[in-house]
């Protein structure tokens, strides 16, 4: 009888026991001795799970009853680990594990944020020091009321409701303290990932957070519900330092939250400096540099240098005692990504990490980075330590050295570097000035100028003058250079000019950090009125003076008049706020 059976699983040839004892020891393919007890107690894990995250909640019990949670019905998983995550996103919400350990999930319907739905609530604490407007649109406290509850009502709907605690801000002075209530065990490790992740003995004394994210971007909001412009509603109440996600799962809105949150919080309660940049450190001399600069402008290529550490890729602080990362982790775009081009990224990508709408090879779980059918802004999330030359803790006690403004002029007229005084380094800053570019956009037939006050228009919630009042104090007070780097074209305007080549912008740039482009001579570039230097070792002097490099001078005057005309208008928006010398720090058309 047993010689039938062997037979029904291997080759006779294969399987020759001599005794029937020694035959008993050994572990055919249908024995599974070690996983059996899991497959014959399907819930084991699940019921583990459930009695070792629940348990974590303790005190907070309290908190989750009174904000309107079951918890005799939905069963919370706090701070969960990440195989825990990614098993229940490939049990629950059809995720892939990518060939390189990542996590495969997608967002939706929505594939990038929602800026024409982000609400902040008018209310006696804030509503003094918000920059009202197209950015930051009113909505009342009743309303939020209502959002916040139907938020609970849907949590409350779910088996499985996913909350992580963690810190945003690496300097323990002026942190804060981040929880997360979501639905999606995506959302959670994306969080995971961003936020800055606490010790199980921070965890265990985390005590009451300083600002609660309710997550329920499964679920629409109530488009009848006054101030509702769509079914999608992302608030900030500054009040209850709370926020509510409706109608989205894009989790790039909790990431950009918690960013709006700290973009007040720094210069109102703490009184530093909340900045949409980038920055490094330099190994030998840990002389800082920040990076400002809107999409496609290289900030994060810039910033990445095997000869710096990285402090962070996006946000930070600027404080009196030095320079913060806000994050614990990076939000790459993936879009085109390769091992040749950015190896930091690429290499991140592994168990952990979280892809985010990319198309995969689904035989071989293998991304595909240049597929766009699902949107252009496919993203990674992984935690700030899968980079190699990542500084950790992320904070610096020293003073920056430099500041370095990105653009990326399409119009081909603005010279690859020019010095800042500090009136300029306020004009720039508050222009925050890049261009889209022909083929980007239907219709788009020649370079659309794109102006970003402060390098952070989505995200500003104070008027762009404090912060740039800010900028201006601590860049005098520590005699920073200011420099406005232009990574676009040159020669002539897209589509007759050229891009400047990166070695030449890296070269420009490690000359930054050395010190040798402040020893430089320097010429002015009229109607912009900016400093260049007159040479660069390898650097073409053709390249630093653009006006050298078009053969057409008379095209070039027309583009730089036209420039300078769009600066002017764009600027108008300021004006009556700012200095008399910022004013003037303009081009002079």
């Amino acid at each position: 009888m047993w010689r039938r059976l062997v037979s029904a699983i291997k080759p006779k040839t294969l399987i020759q026991p001599p005794l029937y004892p020694a035959f008993s020891k050994m572990v055919l393919p249908h024995h599974t001795p070690y996983v059996t007890p899991h497959i014959l107690h399907k819930n084991y894990a699940q019921s583990h799970d459930h009695e070792q995250f629940s348990n974590l909640i303790g005190r907070d019990l309290e908190y989750f009853s009174q904000a309107g949670f079951d918890m005799d019905r939905i069963q919370i998983k706090r701070n969960a680990p990440v195989a825990l995550l990614y098993e229940d996103a490939i049990r629950n919400e059809g995720a892939i594990i990518s060939s390189s350990g990542a996590l495969i999930n997608f967002s939706g319907k929505k594939t990038g944020r929602s800026p024409k739905d982000k609400r902040i609530v008018y209310e006696d604490t804030s509503k003094d020091d918000i920059w009202w407007g197209s950015v930051n649109i009113k909505m009342d406290e009743h309303t939020f009321e209502i959002n916040r509850e139907r938020a609970i009502d849907y949590l409350n709907t779910r088996d499985n409701v996913y909350v992580f605690d963690g810190y945003a801000g690496w300097d323990p002075k002026y942190r804060i303290k981040v929880r997360v209530i979501c639905a999606r065990a995506y959302h959670a490790l994306f969080m995971h990932n961003m936020l800055i992740r606490p010790t199980e003995e921070q965890l265990a004394d985390f005590g009451e957070p300083d600002f609660i994210i309710y997550n329920a971007g499964q679920f629409p909001a109530n488009r009848f519900t006054k101030g509702m412009s769509s079914t999608t509603s992302v608030e900030i109440n500054f009040k209850r330092m709370e926020m509510v996600i409706l109608g989205t799962e894009y989790a790039g809105e909790m990431k950009k939250g918690v960013f709006s949150v700290m973009h007040y919080l720094q210069p109102v309660k703490f009184g530093q400096l909340s900045l949409h940049s980038s920055a490094n450190v330099g190994i030998e001399n840990g002389d800082v540099t920040l990076f400002f600069g809107l999409s496609g402008t290289g900030k994060t290529t810039l910033s990445a240098d095997p000869r710096r550490l990285l402090i962070g890729d996006d946000e930070h602080v600027w404080s009196d005692t030095g320079v913060f990362n806000i994050e614990g982790g990076c939000y790459a775009k993936c879009i085109n990504l390769s091992a040749e081009k950015e190896p930091d990224i690429y290499n991140a990508i592994k168990y952990g990490s979280i892809l985010e709408n990319v198309v995969y090879n689904p035989l071989t779980r293998a991304p595909d980075y240049d597929d766009v059918s699902i949107t252009e802004n496919t993203r990674c999330a992984y935690p700030i330590e899968y980079i190699p030359n990542a500084l950790i803790p992320c904070i610096v006690d020293r003073q920056p050295t430099n500041i370095i403004m990105l653009t990326c002029d399409a119009f081909g007229v603005l010279p690859p570097v020019s010095r800042l005084t500090p009136e300029q380094a306020s004009y720039h800053f508050l222009a925050g000035y890049t261009s889209k570019t022909p083929g980007t956009e239907d219709g788009v037939l020649e370079p659309i100028p794109t102006f970003s006050t402060c390098y952070s228009a989505p995200f500003i919630v104070l008027h762009p003058g404090r912060y740039a009042e800010m900028l201006a104090e601590r860049m005098a007070k520590h005699k920073v250079n200011c420099w406005l780097i232009n990574t676009g074209w040159a020669g002539g305007k897209f589509g007759t000019g050229k891009r400047c080549p990166l070695k030449y912008t890296r070269r420009i740039v490690d000359a930054v950090h050395s010190g040798e482009l402040a020893k430089a001579d320097f010429e002015n570039f009229d109607t912009f009125n900016l400093s260049i230097p007159t040479s660069l070792e390898g650097v073409p002097r053709e390249l630093l003076n653009p006006s050298l490099a078009w053969s057409d001078k008379e095209a070039f005057q027309k583009e730089l008049r036209k420039l300078a005309g769009m600066f002017t208008k764009a600027f108008a928006l300021y004006e009556k706020d700012v200095d008399e010398k910022v004013r003037l720090a303009g081009p002079q058309v």
